[in-house]
């Protein structure tokens, strides 16, 4: 019983792929451009994200600094403090702020006109990346933001000039496990502009 539960995640993950692959092909190549717009003119990617997310943000920053598959100069990437705890404290009780302002407040301090802010959000519903966003704008920065379902309170904030790449399922495991490999294709495609196209390894 436990086996076929095991595989039918496995088979429901690649099935949501597979489907979504050509829909979500163009968002994702205009995201790489995007950030290759950013990184070759000298800004900096900033990477949150809200909950689980958080830790895809990091992941993808990491990415950026010691590249993908292939050796490359480091690219300018920092993923922002995914506790609110500590920060989100600071903001309610010592400046008159409320706790979901530590990514914004972030963002406000790092962010520069040319950087790009890269947001992961399952529902676009979190609080911290919807004022994250915001102070984005801010900042005359582009938002190329991931998310899933509906694109929640995130999707209407996206302008024209930012990208939205919204994983079309519910649940957040497969939402959660399309962004892991959309993150994987934005770092390829970032790495075969820069350095050439190569075969992809086995």
């Amino acid at each position: 019983m436990l086996e076929q539960r095991i595989q039918q995640h496995f088979i429901d993950s690649a099935d949501l792929k597979y489907q979504a692959a050509q829909a979500l092909s163009q968002p994702i190549e205009a995201a790489v451009q995007a950030m290759l717009a950013c990184v070759t003119s000298g800004g900096k990617v900033l990477a949150c994200g809200g909950g689980a997310s958080a830790s895809a943000a990091q992941l993808f920053a990491s990415l950026c600094v010691t590249g993908f598959e292939r050796d490359r100069p480091e690219l300018a990437a920092v993923a922002l403090a995914c506790d609110g705890g500590l920060l989100g404290t600071i903001g309610a009780t010592g400046s008159g702020g409320n706790a979901t302002q530590y990514l914004a407040r972030q963002v406000r301090a790092l962010g520069q006109p040319g950087d790009l802010l890269l947001a992961l959000s399952v529902s676009g519903n979190d609080a911290a990346i919807l004022e994250a966003v915001d102070a984005a704008h801010e900042r005359d920065m582009m938002v190329v933001a991931l998310t899933g379902r509906d694109g929640g309170a995130l999707a209407p904030k996206v302008r024209e000039t930012d990208v939205l790449v919204c994983v079309p399922h519910d649940r957040a495991a497969r939402v959660r496990e399309t962004h892991m490999l959309i993150l994987h294709c934005l770092a390829d495609g970032v790495d075969a502009q820069l350095l050439g196209e190569q075969e992809m390894p086995l």
